[in-house]
């Protein structure tokens, strides 16, 4: 389809798709989560979650895309056009327009903290709670924060107009390494940190009386936003994919960049918490209160700082580019419009329904009480990507049907050995797995 595009190897999609994976949800929200959730235990759910729920629908969608060459909204009615599957993918697209709003203004304080690392406002920290104050102020700022939002929404939108080739895959290709090196630099200085012993021992040893259904969920919902599926992104770079290419094998490599990374970012963030005399529980600012506390105790602080600031943004926008390219993708493919106008459309409004996140950490009173964030990102981060697996996993395994997902993955000659695995883990693992979870979470909000 003219205007789709297409990867030109198949390690420029894994390094894609891990980009996708190697964002804030590594980098940033796993840490927080962890320490939210229970530390050890937490981290044992998710790894089962990416597993047994993960990593099946991520080969269940890359073959749906491929197969269609289609958005997630073109591949269900293509192969099913049923109301209740128009509505599925309808669902990814819109999840894709809201996770994307309010992943910017989190991608948005990394600018900011990157121009403040580089001029130096954290060469002189005396504390953590220094950092906390300067966070405090710094994300209430109304003009600041939607400044920087525009220019991640602008950032991810230029690359994004140039294409697959020539805008996702060559800014996948070659600044991933540099980060993976530079996050285990920090975790090796934030294991050493005095006082780190408490945060290792939190996230390494499990307490199981902290398992809980609504941690289960959060597991769930930090498994499938880390690895970037059930919104149909996985999809839609399935539809640029190869027929020679090898989907679970380039499934296993996204998922194993995408766990050791989070986890390595576990052992950067949370013995340093500790270290600092913050608590695990405090959520989203962990990461920019931490992290310039450490830097500014560590010999050459100033350009680790600056450097790491860096590469997260690159990590960033490869994880912002496959998010807004879901619903560019609709637009391209179902309406048929340019690529240039459905990447300004969607970018105009994520901008505008970014707002009230970007205002809800101190510079709207109302939206900070509500904790307006924490609604959009459990809403859309946790509880629309659990659906869009649990109906991706229906479709494929019930509906469409596992012989003909599997006669896909084989079109260019590679077989697929653990097909019947996969075909248990899709058909009953993942959606039972999802639906218990559910159940769970609705008696607990019921009694």
């Amino acid at each position: 389809m003219a205007g789709r595009g297409a990867f030109s190897s198949k390690i420029g999609f894994i390094l894609a798709g891990a980009g996708s994976a190697i964002g804030l949800g590594a980098i940033w929200r796993f840490p927080y989560m962890t320490g939210q959730n229970g530390g050890a235990v937490f981290v044992l759910v998710f790894l089962a979650c990416c597993f047994l729920i993960g990593v099946p629908v991520m080969i269940a969608e890359i073959t749906l895309g491929r197969h269609t060459q289609r958005n997630p909204v073109g591949t269900f009615n293509l192969l099913h056009g049923g109301p209740l599957w128009k509505a599925v993918g309808a669902l990814c697209v819109l999840s894709g327009f809201m996770i994307f709003s309010w992943y910017s203004v989190i991608a948005g304080w990394v600018v900011g903290y990157l121009w403040e690392t580089a001029r130096g406002t954290f060469n002189t920290v005396q504390s953590a709670e220094h950092v906390g104050e300067f966070f405090a102020a710094y994300v209430s700022h109304a003009p600041t924060v939607l400044f920087l939002h525009f220019v991640i929404i602008a950032a991810t939108a230029g690359i994004v107009l140039r294409g697959v080739k020539e805008g996702i895959e060559a800014l996948s290709k070659w600044l991933m390494p540099v980060l993976f090196v530079l996050l285990i630099l920090l975790a090796i200085r934030a294991v050493t940190l005095p006082g780190a012993g408490a945060g290792l021992e939190f996230y390494l040893k499990p307490d199981f009386s902290k398992f809980s259904a609504k941690m289960l969920l959060a597991a769930m919902g930090q498994a499938l936003f880390s690895l970037s599926i059930g919104m149909g992104t996985m999809l839609t770079y399935g539809s640029y994919l190869s027929k020679k290419e090898d989907i679970p094998g380039a499934a296993a490599w996204i998922t194993f960049f995408e766990i050791l990374i989070s986890l390595i970012a576990g052992f950067a963030v949370l013995p340093a918490v500790s270290a600092m005399g913050q608590s695990f529980t405090d959520g989203p600012r962990l990461i920019f209160v931490v992290l310039p506390s450490i830097f500014a105790l560590m010999p050459g602080g100033y350009l680790f700082g600056v450097g790491f600031y860096v590469l997260v943004i690159i990590a960033v926008l490869t994880s912002t580019v496959s998010i807004l390219e879901v619903p560019v993708a609709y637009l391209v493919d179902e309406r048929r419009w340019s690529r240039r106008s459905a990447t300004l459309m969607v970018s105009a409004v994520s901008f505008v329904l970014g707002i009230p996140a970007g205002l809800s950490f101190g510079a709207n009173d109302f939206l900070t009480r509500m904790d307006f964030f924490t609604i959009v990102s459990t809403a859309f981060g946790d509880i629309s990507l659990s659906i869009g697996c649990l109906f991706v996993a229906l479709f494929l395994g019930w509906v469409w049907g596992v012989r003909k997902g599997v006669a896909e993955i084989e079109a260019g000659g590679t077989r697929f050995r653990l097909a019947p695995l996969w075909s248990f883990l899709l058909r009953y693992v993942a959606p039972i797995s999802i639906l218990i979870v559910f159940a769970n979470v609705i008696i607990a909000l019921l009694r």
